[in-house]
């Protein structure tokens, strides 16, 4: 028997879009797995799709964009500090606080699945403990608990937007800090990182067109960039041209780096265009592309070799237009001197400016990251620049717009090369209608989720003389 027909029957099969999700919390928690990466395997392994997967996306996603919020609530609900609980009954507990509190599930559904799924996961002996828990959780709606449990606005207005939106009390500090504002839009950013973002394609040129995409799968043409396609629904990798590499996934913002490489001036030649930061591939596969129009060749350079193959895969349409190697992109820069027409630095980062499509980002970082990460982009930026030839040119790009590891990266690598000049990235992208409209008067590119719909991307635009 359950508790007042709350809990499962002993033997209740658990739902398996649940499972999925709690399966995929756990790689994250347990192996610092990517969401994305992980996802699809998962889906595919338990034969989900159409509503199924959507279900099963939203419960994982949302729990982890979520977490910082539902991990005060539960702090409430348990006789125990968080930490002193299982991880695994930890994220079991997450996954039921989202359905109680941000799905429409009912509750008895939310208390009942979840239940199921510890028992069926973990073990009989967390079960009772898991029931109590969320029928504390599903006292009050979120909003209710936000003003219960989170500092006062007024008194500590970061700790209020840390609680309330589910970001570290650090990374809202960064982020007020970028944008120069700690009011509205400030809020604004934060909930763009909780709303779930549209699926981006790119129709990489000579390969495939936008139009044809708005016709054939109902596709709509990107705001910014002239071969960007949002997808209305469904899965991109059950498309053709995403299989073959014809079509790929890639947020606007992204497509926008790229463009902005091929788009500014260079002095003399134009034929060796180099990517040396190339993983995961979608910049590589644009610009290989883009390349094959002007007679001109890519060199994707990647540290990892899972992460070279990924770029080969993305790549493998293009034949030899794109030449990948395994190496550390720290040290071209002394072994190619001069050897490239343009480079792209797409360095390793902190991601949070993509935090809407990998939340988990926001729980993997800490302040401690940013020093090491911005020493690394330096010495990246700096064999860049030795690696490009005079009259070439290097763009600068970060999946985040953290200052230090933007604009203070760019002015410290400027002080220590008078060689090299700092450009106006926007004249790079002025043919893209409309974007510079929407941009401060200033020579470096910071796109927002919440100003340009797309992932929060800096760039700079630098010249070797």
């Amino acid at each position: 028997m359950t508790t007042r027909g709350i809990g499962p029957p002993m033997g209740r099969a658990v739902d398996p879009a649940r499972r999925v999700a709690y399966d995929l919390l756990r790689a994250v928690s347990e192996r610092d797995a990517y969401a994305n990466l992980v996802l699809p395997a998962l889906l595919r392994k338990a034969g989900l799709a159409g509503r199924d997967a959507a279900l099963a996306t939203e419960l994982a996603y949302g729990t982890l964009r979520w977490r910082g919020s539902y991990d005060a609530v539960l702090s409430a609900c348990v006789d125990r500090p968080l930490d002193r609980l299982d991880p695994p009954l930890l994220d079991a507990l997450r996954l039921g606080s989202h359905q109680l509190l941000s799905m429409r599930t009912p509750p008895h559904a939310a208390v009942s699945q979840t239940v199921a799924l510890v028992r069926s996961a973990i073990g009989h002996r967390t079960t009772g403990l898991a029931n109590a828990v969320l029928r504390k959780v599903g006292r009050a709606d979120l909003p209710a608990w936000v003003g219960r449990l989170a500092p006062d606005r007024d008194t500590d207005p970061v700790g209020h937007r840390a609680v309330a939106t589910s970001h570290p009390r650090w990374v809202v500090e960064a982020l007020g800090d970028a944008l120069g504002t700690d009011g509205a839009e400030l809020d604004e950013l934060l909930a763009a990182h909780n709303t779930a973002p549209s699926v981006t394609l790119v129709a990489r040129p000579g390969l495939a067109d936008v139009e044809t995409l708005r016709r054939k799968i109902g596709a709509a043409a990107g705001r910014w960039s002239p071969y960007a396609a949002v997808l209305a629904g469904g899965d991109p990798a059950a498309l053709s041209g995403v299989r073959t590499g014809r079509i790929g996934v890639q947020d606007e913002a992204s497509q926008l780096a790229a463009l902005a490489m091929v788009g500014a001036d260079v002095d003399g030649r134009d034929e060796a265009w180099l990517d040396l930061c190339a993983g995961p591939g979608g910049k590589a596969a644009l610009l290989g592309a883009l390349a094959a129009g002007r007679g001109a060749r890519v060199t994707a350079h990647e540290l990892a070799p899972h992460r070279a193959d990924l770029v080969r895969r993305s790549a493998a349409p293009l034949g030899d237009r794109v030449q990948v190697r395994v190496g550390d992109g720290r040290d071209v820069g002394a072994a190619e001197p001069a050897r490239y027409d343009r480079v792209l630095v797409d360095a390793p980062c902190t991601g949070l400016g993509a935090l809407r499509r990998r939340p988990e980002a926001r729980w993997r970082r800490v302040p401690g990251d940013v020093g090491d990460l911005v020493r690394l982009q330096g010495a990246l930026l700096a064999s860049a620049l030795r690696a490009v030839r005079p009259g070439g040119v290097v763009l600068y790009a970060t999946c985040t717009p953290v200052l230090a590891e933007t604009l203070g990266v760019v002015d410290r690598v400027l002080a220590g090369h008078p060689e090299v000049a700092l450009l106006d990235a926007r004249d790079a992208l002025d043919d893209i209608a409309g974007l510079r409209g929407t941009l401060p008067a200033r020579p470096t590119v910071q796109l927002w989720p919440h100003r340009h719909g797309t992932d929060a991307m800096f760039l700079a635009l630098l010249r070797r003389r």
